[in-house]
């Protein structure tokens, strides 16, 4: 997945935008020859970019481009949903076509590099019951 989808990718449930990205492994993916700015955020300075413009930060768009992001997770700061990254792909179903032992697997993995809140109230799943 690249930062550039960040500021395309909404909650598919109560259509909060931008989600919060947090990576906890990314590779460099070599090379890109097309650079298309983000529009409204960028999740590589974490900044609307507006604010980036108004206090006159670069945009670094080429080397945005050349990392792909291999594992994380996508957090909904207004209904706590969470969605896992996983081998590139961010996976952002529907709560009931969720499973929930692959996203307690990933919880639990992961549980170091994943906000308290998440672990404890995060939906549709959370490891409250083993915390």
């Amino acid at each position: 997945m690249k930062y550039r989808l960040i500021d395309l990718l909404a909650c598919p449930i109560c259509k909060t935008f931008p989600l919060q990205l947090i990576v906890f492994n990314k590779v460099h993916a070599g090379s890109s020859d097309t650079i298309k700015p983000c529009d409204e955020y960028c999740s590589y300075n974490e900044k609307k970019i507006a604010d980036l413009k108004s206090e006159d930060i670069p945009l670094d768009c080429r080397g945005c481009l050349q990392i792909n992001i291999v594992e994380g997770i996508l957090i909904c700061r207004s209904c706590l949903r969470w969605y896992p990254i996983i081998e590139e792909i961010p996976h952002m179903l529907p709560d009931d076509l969720r499973k929930e032992v692959e996203d307690l697997g990933f919880l639990t993995k992961n549980k170091e590099r994943i906000p308290q809140t998440i672990l404890t109230e995060g939906k549709p799943f959370n490891l409250s019951r083993s915390i």
